[in-house]
């Protein structure tokens, strides 16, 4: 389904489901008792943003070190591979849903109901602050404990009121901090109104990184190789590429002519550099067209020729990527390579990869202009807030990476 439809059917299926649903909610707890035993099984929801299960990895790290409960995830089933990145979660503990149609879509929410139970999911943390669906997966999940973000007196979505432990969203704190902030109002040994009142320092949101044995290295070497046979370790550079965002929010993408420019000042001021352009297999033509734009040898369409899962292999061979903000900035932060990453429609401050980056934004006075209170739906269609970040002002950033390339022997 597209990105729109789902808002649709969203707000005009979500907002009397989730009304309707709470009143039977307090119906039903008139007949529940209390429950005063901790957690076994948890389940984080978080369906449509790949980045944000890299995201709340150090979330679902403490609680699992805090409590040693079994971790579970709901996902939809084309971002399910991100999860697989860290492994945090086993394989047989992820729920997928399928939103390729609705039909898939409404057989998999119903078969998520009998999951929960079969598992015996007893707490659910709703990581979405966008999605009355995951509000109403989390309310009838069956689960005693339901955490997740609540308005209280600000502005913003109606979702129900399923929640036994309310958050308040600070929309001045990094996304990943917000997660540590719902895993502490579960672990918190008293009420608060509202959830939750501690200090989460930085080092709490640390991501572990992976590490690769020099055969999985070899693989990707040779996947390279089979795209530019002239590649020689030794002498070659990998520079990344990254020109694609999801469809969720086309205006986070770098116009494309601003790409084509700094990859030719990168080639230019270095012999040993090779571009390539990444992006999975929908993005191959669009990478092609880039590629073309460039016209040169060590400029390579990169799009599709390894899977999610081979994605930190690649980055651990690279030098560095200049990326759009979306998935792979987030992906690269389980290993040591550094990012550059373009911000625009949404802010560094909150969104900003937990790995070695550096963000690159103007800070345009209507950036950014997506926020919990519209749905993450801007009324733009000309952003600027990239536009004016040119490719000169990106080249003298990257430059000192360049520098490195250029000194080694």
């Amino acid at each position: 389904m597209k990105v729109d439809t789902m808002r649709r059917i969203d707000y005009y299926v979500g907002v009397p489901l989730c009304f309707f649903g709470s009143v039977l909610h307090k119906i039903l707890k008139l007949f529940i008792g209390q429950k005063k035993t901790p957690p076994q099984n948890v389940l984080f929801i978080e369906l449509s943003e790949m980045g944000s299960a890299i995201l709340v990895d150090p979330a679902m790290r403490k609680l699992q070190k805090e409590t040693g409960a079994d971790l579970h995830f709901a996902i939809f089933k084309k971002n399910k591979p991100s999860l697989d990145l860290l492994g945090t979660v086993p394989p047989e503990n992820i729920y997928t849903i399928r939103e390729n149609d609705s039909l898939s879509f409404v057989l998999d929410t119903f078969k998520f109901l009998w999951w929960t139970r079969r598992k015996r999911i007893d707490a659910v943390i709703d990581l979405e602050l966008f999605s009355r669906f995951t509000a109403l997966l989390t309310g009838f999940s069956g689960a005693f404990y339901r955490i997740g973000f609540h308005a209280y007196f600000n502005e913003g979505l109606y979702r129900g009121n399923f929640l036994s432990h309310k958050v308040a969203y600070n929309p001045h704190l990094h996304i990943a901090k917000n997660f540590i902030a719902l895993v502490n109002a579960l672990l918190s040994q008293q009420k608060e109104i509202p959830y939750s009142k501690s200090i989460i320092r930085d080092e709490e949101i640390s991501i572990a990184k992976v590490k690769f044995s020099s055969a999985e290295k070899k693989t990707i070497i040779d996947i390279v190789n089979g795209c530019f046979q002239k590649v020689d370790p030794e002498k070659h550079k990998i520079v990344l590429i990254n020109p694609n965002a999801s469809e969720m929010l086309v205006q986070r993408c770098w116009p494309q002519e601003n790409y084509v420019q700094l990859i030719k000042m990168i080639l230019g001021n270095c012999a040993k550099a090779i571009v390539l352009i990444t992006g999975d297999p929908s993005e191959r033509e669009e990478a092609e067209k880039l590629r073309q734009q460039v016209n040169d040898d060590r400029c390579v369409n990169f799009a599709g020729k390894v899977t999610l899962a081979q994605l930190p292999m690649l980055y651990g061979i690279s030098e560095f990527m200049v990326s759009n903000d979306s998935g792979p900035p987030h992906f690269a932060a389980v290993t040591e390579m550094p990012t550059f990453v373009l911000f625009g429609p949404e802010t560094p401050d909150l969104y900003g990869s937990l790995g070695k980056t550096t963000p690159i934004y103007a800070g345009l006075a209507c950036s950014p202009c997506v926020s919990a209170s519209n749905h993450r739906k801007t009324a733009c269609r000309d952003n600027v807030c990239l536009k004016v970040i040119k490719p000169v002002q990106v080249f003298e950033i990257i430059k000192s990476e360049l520098d490195k390339i250029n000194a080694q022997k």
